[in-house]
């Protein structure tokens, strides 16, 4: 799999016969191979993890296979024209080929997160799908958070994910790191890009620093930038 990463929670996945583009927000497309089909997915309706021009942009370079695949909380108005849409919704199951299929998770914030699955291996996109525990919030809402969280990511104990990419917010301070963790802690996961940063990417090398257990898991996202 070759990975571009385009910007913010926003990765272009390349295999031989697919491409796969998530979260796409704003930032510069490679150039792609028009007889591809490319599948894009938006996790959620926010603004930084779905924009609708993207699909102009795509057929500005003449794709022409394209499939999205949007979080139902996406206004029908936001749809595009003439791309078949396929609507999607927490904790259910989609079959698109014979050899790429879907299962969805609930986010803790809107929408979906995705776990995708392709000939090359399993691909899991967070979304907005994080433990979102904040200083100025309550005690209660923080567990609360902790435990919706955690429940999302059991239901991925046991799976092989090869490639995954976490959120990992510098907004959350000192909590920062406690979604990524979770997450490395209790599934299989081979390869993981940071995500979500805004703007931000030293906080990809001090979680690596102050989780020296986890560095061999990591890329630095910011090598994996379009030139």
């Amino acid at each position: 799999m070759k990975i571009n990463y385009i910007y913010h929670s926003c990765f272009l996945i390349e295999t031989d016969q697919y491409y796969f583009l998530f979260d796409y927000y704003k930032g510069k497309l490679p150039s792609l191979n028009k007889c591809k089909p490319i599948f894009v997915f938006s996790s959620h309706a926010h603004s930084d993890h779905y924009n609708p021009i993207i699909f102009s942009l795509l057929k500005e370079q003449g794709m022409e296979q394209i499939q999205a695949v949007l979080s139902k909380d996406i206004s029908v108005k936001k749809y595009p024209e003439e791309v078949p849409v396929t609507t999607v919704t927490h904790n259910s199951f989609y079959s698109f080929t014979e050899d790429v299929s879907l299962e969805t998770l609930l986010s803790t914030d809107e929408g979906v997160a995705f776990l995708l699955t392709c000939p090359e291996g399993t691909i899991y996109h967070a979304g907005d799908l994080n433990d979102w525990v904040w200083e100025e919030e309550s005690e209660q809402y923080n567990k609360q958070m902790t435990g919706s969280y955690r429940h999302e990511i059991k239901k991925l104990e046991g799976k092989e994910i090869s490639l995954a990419f976490l959120v990992l917010d510098p907004r959350q301070q000192k909590d920062y790191a406690k979604g990524i963790t979770y997450f490395l802690m209790h599934t299989k996961t081979s390869v993981v890009f940071p995500m979500h940063y805004w703007d931000q990417p030293e906080i990809i090398n001090k979680f690596m620093d102050e989780y020296p257990e986890f560095a061999p898991l990591i890329e630095n996202t910011e090598n994996f930038i379009v030139p």
